[in-house]
C-alpha cells in the first residue's frame, strides 16, 4: 500500500520505541570514549553557540561576515545543523540547567536523532509488511554493535541515516497525501544541512516519482501532457545551466553567480514554472500532481534551506558552497587495513563494502538482510518474463523503493575511487532499509512455520512463533554488543571469527581513538603528579575533553611524541607499527605495563618510561 498513515496504536508504539531507544542510548553514553571527529565538533559547536549568544546580545555585529567567520570558520567543511544543536544543547543542559556533563549535553541531540530511527523503521515496515516485520526492523537496528556505537556520538553519520529514512518516508506518504510532498522538500533541506550524503537522495527518489506519475497519467491525455511539460521544464533549465557553465567556464560560472544573475533567475523560473505546471496538472489528475510534487520541493526547498541554515554562506554563498563541495569531491584517503592489505590510495577493492558488511553485522541479522533483498530482486526479475510471471507476486513500487535504498549508499561507497575508511558508518543509510527487508524475510519464515503448526493447533497465535524466532535471531547481536561495549569499532561477526578471527584475517582492529578510555583509569591511578603522557592518535581537543568531563586527571600533561613522554598509550594500527618501535627505542623497553585487550587482541598498549 502506498502512503498509508499509521494507526493510533502504531503511533503510540512508535513513540514508545523512540523513548526506549533514547533512554538506552543516554544510559550507555557516558562509557563511550570521544572519537577524533568529536574533538573538533565539540569545539565547533561551542563556537557556534557563542555566536548565538552574540546574536541575541548584539544582532548588528553578529550578522557581519567578520563575526560569522570568527565563529563558523572552524570545521566549515561540514554543514552546521547538528553542530548548532550540539552547542545549544550544551548551553541549555550543561551551562544553563547544570543537569548534564558537557559531553552528554553536546551528544544529546545526536542521541535523539538516533532514537528516531527505530520508530521510523517500525512505521514504514508496518505499512509495507505488517507490524511484526516493522517491529523486527526497529528492534534489530540498534542491536548491531557498530550501529549502536555510532549512535552514541556527536557526529553526523547516524543523524543523516534518520534524515535519509525520513525523506524516503515523507516521499512515500506524499504519493497519497499532498501535504507530505511539501514536507518532503523541507526534510530534504534539513538532510542537506546534516551531511553531504543527502545530495544523492534526489537521484534515488526521482525515478520512482516519474514512474508513479507515468502510471497515474495513463489514459489521461491532459495529465500526460502535464507530465511532459514538467519534465521538459526541468530538462530545459538543466540545459540552460549547462550552456552557462560551458560558455563561462568553471571559474566564470562561479564568479558570475550572484543575486540578479541568470543563474538565480533560472532557479526562480524553475520554481514558478513548476508551481504553474503542477497547479494545472492537479486539475487534470491529482495523483499525477502528487507524484511530481516531491521533485519540485526537493529542487526548490533543499538549496534554500541549506543556504539559510548556515550563516557561513550568507555573505559568500557561491564561493563557500563551491569550496565545500570541492572538499568532499577530493576528500583525502586514510590508510585502512583490509584482509592483510594496507589500503592507502585508490583504486580500492570493489568487494570491500560487501565483505566489510558481512564481517561486521551479526550473522543472525545479516543472513535475513541478504535473503530479504534477494527475494525482492528475484521476484522482480521473474516477473519480467511471461514464462515465470505467474510464479511470483510482482514487487510493489514501495518494495522497489526500499530495495533500491537498501543498496544506494553501498553502491556509492563501493566505487573504487571513493575513500574507504571509517568502518561501516558511511553506508549505514542502506543498512536501515536492509533491516526492513530482513524483517519481511523473518516474518515470511515465521508465517510458513505457523501454517505448519496450525495444522495441529489451529488457534495458535502468531506471536508464539514470532517472539521466540525474533529472540533467537537478536540474541547473538545483543551478546556481541554487550561483549565489546563500549568499544564498538572492535566488533566483528561470527563469519569473521569474532574479534580474534578478524585480527587473524588482517582486518582493522579499531579506529577513531575512542578505545583509549580503557586505559584512562590505570593512567589516573599510576601516573606520577604532572606526568607527561603521549596519547597516540588522540587529538588535543579530545584530551582536554576527557579532563573537562572528569575522565582524566587535570594535572596530566599531554605531549606529542614518545621522546617527551613518561607514559605512552599506543593505539594498535597496522599503519603505525613503526611508531611502536620508536616507543621501544625512546623508553628502552618493549614490555607494556598495561593495555586494553578485547577478546585477548591488543587495542591500546601502555608503555611507561622506566624510573617514572
Amino acid at each position: 500500500m502506498l502512503g498509508r498513515a499509521p494507526t493510533r496504536d502504531e503511533r503510540r508504539l512508535a513513540w514508545a520505541l523512540w523513548l526506549l531507544a533514547f533512554v538506552a542510548l543516554l544510559l550507555a553514553e557516558r562509557a563511550v570514549g570521544f572519537v577524533r571527529d568529536e574533538g573538533i565538533y565539540f569545539a565547533a559547536s561551542e563556537s557556534y553557540a557563542n555566536w548565538f549568544r552574540l546574536l541575541f546580545r548584539d544582532p548588528a555585529t553578529a550578522l557581519t561576515d567578520a563575526a560569522i567567520v570568527r565563529a563558523y570558520d572552524i570545521n566549515h567543511e561540514h554543514p552546521v545543523l547538528m553542530k548548532q544543536l550540539f552547542g545549544l544543547s550544551q548551553l541549555l543542559f550543561h551551562e544553563g540547567l547544570g543537569w548534564l556533563r558537557p559531553a552528554t549535553a553536546i551528544r544529546l541531540p545526536a542521541l535523539a536523532m538516533a532514537a528516531s530511527i527505530p520508530p521510523l523503521l517500525f512505521l514504514l515496515g508496518s505499512a509495507l509488511y505488517g507490524r511484526a516485520a516493522g517491529l523486527f526492523a526497529a528492534l534489530s537496528f540498534l542491536l548491531i554493535p557498530r550501529h549502536a556505537f555510532n549512535a552514541e556520538l556527536a557526529c553526523f553519520d547516524i543523524p543523516v541515516v534518520a534524515m535519509w529514512l525520513l525523506v524516503v518516508y515523507a516521499f512515500w506518504r506524499a504519493l497519497e497525501d499532498g501535504r507530505w510532498g511539501f514536507g518532503c522538500g523541507v526534510i530534504f533541506g534539513l538532510a542537506l544541512a546534516t551531511k553531504h550524503n543527502a545530495l544523492f537522495l534526489p537521484f534515488v527518489v526521482t525515478p520512482f516519482a516519474l514512474w508513479r506519475a507515468w502510471k497515474q497519467s495513463t489514459g489521461l491525455p491532459a495529465a500526460r501532457e502535464g507530465l511532459w511539460r514538467f519534465v521538459g521544464l526541468f530538462a530545459a533549465v538543466a540545459l540552460l545551466y549547462g550552456l552557462l557553465f560551458v560558455a563561462l567556464g568553471p571559474e566564470g560560472f562561479q564568479r558570475k553567480f550572484f543575486l540578479l544573475s541568470p543563474h538565480v533567475l533560472l532557479f526562480g523560473a524553475l520554481g514558478a514554472g513548476a508551481a504553474w505546471v503542477l497547479l494545472g496538472l492537479h486539475r487534470a489528475s491529482a495523483p499525477t500532481a502528487r507524484a511530481l510534487l516531491p521533485i519540485a520541493t526537493l529542487a526548490m526547498f533543499g538549496p534554500v534551506l541549506f543556504y539559510l541554515h548556515w550563516p557561513y554562506l550568507w555573505h559568500h554563498p557561491v564561493e563557500r558552497t563551491a569550496w565545500y563541495l570541492a572538499f568532499h569531491a577530493r576528500h583525502e584517503h586514510y590508510p585502512w587495513f583490509y584482509l592483510g592489505q594496507l589500503l592507502r590510495a585508490p583504486p580500492f577493492p570493489l568487494e570491500y563494502v560487501l565483505v566489510k558488511t558481512a564481517l561486521t553485522v551479526p550473522t543472525s541479522l545479516f543472513v535475513p538482510m541478504v535473503t530479504g533483498w534477494l527475494t525482492v530482486v528475484g521476484r522482480g526479475l521473474l516477473s519480467l518474463s511471461s514464462r515465470t510471471r505467474a510464479w511470483v507476486q510482482r514487487p510493489s513500487t514501495a518494495e522497489a523503493l526500499v530495495a533500491v535504498n537498501a543498496v544506494a549508499s553501498i553502491l556509492i561507497i563501493s566505487h573504487p575511487q571513493v575513500p574507504h575508511f571509517g568502518g561501516v558508518k558511511h553506508w549505514i543509510p542502506s543498512m536501515a532499509f536492509l533491516g526492513l527487508l530482513s524483517g519481511a524475510a523473518v516474518v515470511r519464515g515465521c508465517t510458513a512455520l505457523l501454517e505448519r503448526l496450525r495444522a495441529r493447533r489451529p488457534t495458535l497465535p502468531s506471536w508464539t512463533v514470532e517472539a521466540p524466532v525474533f529472540a533467537l535471531l537478536m540474541l547473538p547481536a545483543l551478546l556481541g554488543l554487550v561483549r565489546v561495549f563500549p568499544y564498538g569499532t572492535a566488533f566483528y561477526s561470527e563469519l569473521a571469527g569474532g574479534v580474534p578471527g578478524a585480527a587473524s584475517l588482517g582486518m582493522q582492529r579499531q579506529f577513531w581513538s575512542s578505545h583509549v578510555t580503557g586505559v584512562l583509569p590505570w593512567i589516573n591511578a599510576h601516573a606520577k603528579p604532572h606526568a607527561r603522557v603521549y596519547f597516540h592518535e588522540v587529538t588535543g581537543y579530545s584530551v582536554l575533553d576527557y579532563q573537562r568531563n572528569g575522565m582524566l586527571r587535570q594535572d596530566i600533561q599531554p605531549v606529542w611524541s614518545p621522546a617527551e613522554a613518561d607514559i605512552v598509550a599506543y593505539q594498535y594500527h597496522q599503519e603505525f607499527r613503526h611508531q611502536e618501535l620508536e616507543i621501544w627505542q625512546a623508553f628502552g623497553t618493549q614490555t607494556p605495563v598495561t593495555g586494553l585487550y578485547v577478546d585477548e587482541t591488543p587495542h591500546i598498549i601502555v608503555y611507561q618510561r622506566p624510573g617514572t
